[in-house]
């Protein structure tokens, strides 16, 4: 699985090239699109990254005219993030080329066994998500 992801990555950014972004930058466009109004370091949660490096990406991506940090009405201490009317069309662009790779990736496999995949990794994800809720005891901790 890694493998495969770390190659649709590859791939991906080979063909994103010419959109002049990083693979963070679009990683935090992307899922930025789908959380607006969200705080800085809830956005960096939701990325997995540090909110200093988050900090780092939103500046260049502000100065690109990509995002917007508001002010939060009631503490202003916290920003909020917005996309800017200027970062629409490069995002139809991610989406475009993630369905792209996507399509390579699936290339000759049966739409009955891309169902399936789809299907075992969504429960293989709930399980670790679920998983990852729980404490881990001695025991499990130790492998033994």
């Amino acid at each position: 699985m890694h493998d495969v992801a770390r190659l649709k990555r590859k791939r991906f950014e080979q063909c994103a090239r010419d959109l002049g972004l990083t693979r963070s930058q679009y990683q935090a466009l992307a899922v930025l699109s789908r959380n607006e109004g969200i705080h800085q370091g809830g956005l960096a949660e939701l990325l997995e990254i540090e909110p200093i490096t988050l900090v780092r990406i939103l500046d260049k991506l502000e100065a690109r005219g990509l995002v917007e940090r508001r002010q939060h009405g009631a503490d202003r201490r916290v920003w909020l993030l917005f996309l800017t009317p200027a970062a629409h069309p490069i995002l139809s662009q991610v989406y475009a080329l993630s369905e792209f790779t996507t399509a390579e990736a699936l290339q000759g496999i049966p739409e009955e066994d891309r169902t399936k995949l789809i299907d075992i990794l969504t429960q293989m994800k709930a399980n670790l998500l679920e998983a990852c809720r729980q404490p881990v005891d001695d025991k499990e901790a130790g492998h033994g």
